[in-house]
């Protein structure tokens, strides 16, 4: 395994490497947090890469020197889930880094990127509807926690999440 990443626009074509990274990611941090059954409900929905998102232009993707996804997130002007935009807030998305990667920055680089990107087009807050487990992640960027939420993510049990937020 390499010592070092890249992060890059991520595009359609990385679809698979963003599914195995997110499968090898989600189960095992989110185990810390939701019991069995609400894993079992939404870790099939969850690990799959978002092709919007990928489509999008802010979204990111981390990879070794052998190209094989290390981490990947981004930001989007529309709530997740539905279509409406609020004047100058954009909504952090979808980030996970591989296992063996962890506490190497790639998190940090990627929002870092994300904020970055999104001063440019106007936006002056971010908001991130955070799994229960990365709470401690967005604390550490700066976020500040708004309150407890509940997300129907498919035909199963919702999934409590916390709502960050943070001025950019």
């Amino acid at each position: 395994m390499s010592a070092t990443f890249t992060v890059r626009r991520a595009t359609p074509q990385d679809e698979a490497g963003v599914s195995e990274l997110l499968l090898a990611s989600y189960p095992g941090s989110m185990r810390t947090a939701y019991d069995q059954a609400t894993l079992e409900a939404a870790l099939p929905l969850i690990t799959r890469a978002n092709p919007a998102l990928l489509s999008s232009g802010t979204y990111y993707i981390a990879v070794d020197d052998d190209d094989l996804a290390v981490g990947c997130g981004g930001w989007s002007r529309e709530l997740p889930g539905g279509c409406e935009v609020t004047p100058e807030l954009a909504h952090i998305r979808h980030f996970a880094t591989h296992p063996e990667w962890l506490r190497r920055g790639i998190g940090r680089e990627l929002y870092r990127r994300c904020e970055e990107d999104a001063r440019s087009f106007g936006v002056r807050r971010f908001e991130c509807q955070a799994s229960l487990n990365a709470e401690g992640f967005y604390v550490a960027l700066g976020f500040r926690a708004v309150r407890r939420i509940e997300l129907r993510i498919g035909p199963g049990p919702m999934l409590p999440c916390i709502l960050v937020e943070r001025a950019i």
